[in-house]
């Protein structure tokens, strides 16, 4: 702030090529970028931008919008590093290890999960990461879904009730534990949530009974989302499109019909090729989405069992690598694309008004995040016009 009280605007000057992900105008060569009390106040070539009481020289670096990771899972504790071993060894996985989660997760102190937390969170804010969505869901009693949202809300507003993730072990019935989501253990939960998500999958969760959960959430006022197809073909996607939810995640495993309900019903797909790259499983065909018009989002899936990775810059690695997307696909992916799978308008993008989160790369431009991958390529990190990183 200024001394009259009035807020600071800065000037990024010399910026080589601007990434907005508006699609109006996705790509400004020679720019410069004006934020103001937090938001973007003006975007176009360096020649014309207007004064400023700062300036900071880009000097002919790529700019894009903060990453936007729609879909992670930091609440926990423990460790599965034998279960990534075995795997890596030749065992398949099957989702069995979230129960071993679960149980160091209710043995664990609020103060160690925050820890933890603040942890991941600070990975991801040093590889841009902006926004991110934590999920509940390794704790699966009424006491421990409520207190991984509360300290998910300490770091996010993108939370989400994620109490299906697996039937636990003391469950009396599948039957039972469904009624225990749906009842007590959503009306404790549903204050400190946004969302509501469900592991619809073998081993997990049927379409009926998942149904069923997604729309008790939405009845609390809560937003539906789904994890998907990831084990192999199944009525995820459908369930997706019946009960309006934002976002469809994994979509490993896709049929026509699947791919023309995400279509006709405007679901984002989200694509993790992290779990993919960690389970040695196909990886989704973001090309034949993309094709039909699909919206496609790009998210790390971060947890301690298939997915332990922080890094957006490596899922865009990925992408470009193993799922047939263009490098300005993949980042527009992991920018615009997760802020539609979030229902968020004001992150992803460098639109005017929009908040000022913004990644300088040390890189001409974002092809290089796919071009260089494992190289530290963000320089600096600036969340609603402030430096992070």
């Amino acid at each position: 702030m200024r001394n009259d009280g009035r807020p600071t605007s800065t000037l990024f000057d010399r910026i080589g090529l601007l990434y907005t992900g508006d699609p109006a105008r996705e790509e400004i060569e020679d720019a410069a970028l004006v934020v103001a009390d937090g938001r973007v106040a003006w975007a176009g070539p360096a020649a014309a931008a207007p004064a400023a009481d700062r300036r900071v020289d880009v000097d002919g670096r790529c700019v894009i919008p903060g990453f936007v990771d729609s879909h992670a899972h930091l609440v926990f504790a423990g460790d599965r590093t034998a279960e990534f071993a075995a795997r890596m060894a030749g065992r398949p996985y099957t989702a069995g290890g979230i129960r071993t989660t679960v149980a160091a997760t209710r043995a664990a102190t609020d103060v160690h999960l925050a820890a933890r937390t603040a942890a991941l969170v600070s990975e991801m804010l040093a590889q841009g990461t902006t926004t991110v969505e934590i999920k509940s869901g390794y704790g699966l009693t009424v006491e421990d879904e409520r207190r991984s949202l509360e300290i998910a809300r300490g770091f996010t507003e993108e939370t989400t009730y994620l109490g299906a993730h697996v039937v636990p072990p003391d469950a009396s019935s599948a039957d039972d534990y469904v009624r225990t989501v749906t009842g007590e253990m959503l009306q404790a939960c549903a204050p400190h949530a946004r969302w509501v998500d469900v592991f619809c999958e073998r081993g997990a969760f049927d379409a009926d009974q998942s149904r069923e959960i997604l729309l008790a959430g939405v009845r609390a006022g809560l937003l539906p989302r789904i994890h998907a197809n990831q084990l192999g073909p199944g009525p995820g996607i459908r369930i997706a499109a019946e009960v309006g939810a934002a976002s469809a995640d994994h979509c490993t495993h896709l049929t026509a019909d699947d791919v023309a309900a995400l279509s006709s019903a405007g679901v984002v797909a989200t694509l993790l090729p992290g779990a993919e790259f960690s389970t040695r499983s196909p990886y989704p065909d973001a090309r034949l989405l993309l094709d039909a018009g699909v919206t496609v989002a790009l998210a790390t899936d971060c947890n301690p069992g298939s997915s332990f990775t922080s890094s957006m810059p490596f899922c865009v690695a990925l992408a470009v690598r193993e799922m047939r997307m263009t490098p300005l696909e993949a980042v527009r992916a992991a920018t615009y694309g997760g802020a539609r799978a979030l229902r968020r308008a004001d992150v992803g993008t460098l639109r005017v008004g929009a908040r000022a989160d913004l990644v300088i790369l040390d890189a001409p431009t974002y092809v290089h995040l796919a071009y260089r991958p494992g190289v530290p390529l963000v320089m600096q990190v600036w969340r609603e016009g402030r430096r992070m990183v």
